[in-house]
């Protein structure tokens, strides 16, 4: 018997079982690798994974002034260094003749106040923190009215000279000034020669604080200080009132007004008929704000003295600012050292930050004060 072919037959078999487990291996392979590489492409490259938003960091345009150092000035409420604004303003009395209209060092006040001494001419009190220069001036003397003013700030009121009413008010007010007709006044002036007295007193910086460390006074506010004024954070229109583009303050001697400058917002003042400049800079006085006090105001003796009723008192006014004009009340009471601005509906006044005149104007001449 031939047994050549079982054998063949059963070689056969086992050889197609085999193959046919091998292609079955090599199938699940192959499918194995498709489906992994699948879900290789389902999964982010590095680049897509989601991650935070990055954090901006402030470009130098950007950063925050937190004004480190500074405080907001209780004269114009603007920022200045602390060291500047703890300190007491003085109060300058100013002459303000014709020969001298052009003051030196005036435009470094933050308030400046004028009113009408004897003959129908005025004078200025200049309220500043930070004053410099050799030569501030020239100083006048004093009127007891600008003693009053000067005590709301808690200034050190500077001036050469001064009328038996004054006396009288720098005592009951316990003041404290420099008087060039005092002992001290060779340490805090000086006159120039090339002019004529009495328009010819000056003072500066280091002369002025010669005088108060010769007087011992104090130089950082009293304790229960309040600031004079109220001030917006922000420049801030007026919602209501008048368009005031320029004011007329019809003083009889020199006539000042002031024209507005809708680009730089302020106020430019003018007297004599010209420019009114300070003398040290050439620059043109500048306020942001302009307030108009009425009072009651008359001869107080036969040499023409000056008095008003400011010591225990109320009336009108104006408020003007950013090209338009807004009526307003004031009351003051001498004794707690306050003067308070109120606006038509009696909520108290806020001003805008930057420097700012006061007229102190008889209330009878209300006429002759002219809003265009």
């Amino acid at each position: 018997m031939n047994m050549r072919k079982p054998a063949s037959l059963i070689l056969l078999i086992v050889f197609a079982v085999i193959l046919a487990t091998g292609c079955k291996k090599n199938k699940t392979s192959i499918e194995d690798d498709i489906i992994q590489d699948i879900e290789a492409t389902k999964k982010p490259l590095p680049s897509q994974l989601i991650s935070p938003e990055p954090t901006k960091l402030p470009e130098p345009d950007d950063k925050v002034d937190t004004h480190e150092g500074e405080m907001r000035s209780t004269l114009s409420g603007l920022w200045v260094p602390i060291e500047v604004g703890s300190k007491r303003p003085y109060a300058i009395q100013f002459s303000n003749f014709k020969t001298v209209r052009n003051q030196w060092g005036i435009g470094q006040a933050e308030i400046v106040y004028e009113a009408l001494v004897e003959g129908g001419i005025t004078r200025l009190l200049a309220i500043g923190e930070n004053f410099t220069g050799d030569r501030i001036g020239s100083v006048r003397s004093s009127r007891h009215y600008y003693a009053s003013f000067a005590d709301e700030y808690d200034a050190i009121y500077i001036h050469y000279g001064k009328t038996k009413y004054a006396v009288t008010k720098l005592k009951n007010l316990g003041l404290d000034n420099l008087d060039g007709e005092t002992g001290i006044g060779t340490t805090v002036f000086y006159r120039d020669n090339t002019m004529k007295a009495p328009h010819n007193a000056f003072t500066s910086l280091d002369r002025i604080l010669a005088g108060i460390k010769q007087k011992k006074y104090e130089t950082e506010h009293s304790q229960g200080f309040e600031a004079h004024f109220s001030f917006h954070e922000e420049d801030t229109n007026l919602e209501s009132g008048l368009v005031c583009n320029k004011i007329s303050i019809k003083y009889p001697y020199n006539k000042p007004y002031f024209n507005y400058d809708p680009v730089d917002k302020h106020y430019l003042r003018y007297q004599f008929g010209e420019i009114h400049k300070d003398s040290n800079t050439g620059e043109q006085l500048a306020f942001k704000n302009i307030i108009v006090q009425f009072v009651k105001e008359w001869n107080i003796d036969k040499n023409g003295y000056q008095t008003m009723d400011i010591e225990d008192a109320e009336g009108s006014g104006y408020y003007i600012t950013n090209g338009k004009v807004i009526d307003i009340t004031w009351k003051k009471n001498e004794n707690n050292k306050w003067m308070r601005y109120y606006d038509s509906t009696g909520i108290e006044l806020i001003i805008n930050p930057g420097k700012t005149y006061i007229a102190v104007f008889p209330n009878n001449l209300t006429k002759d004060v002219v809003i265009e």
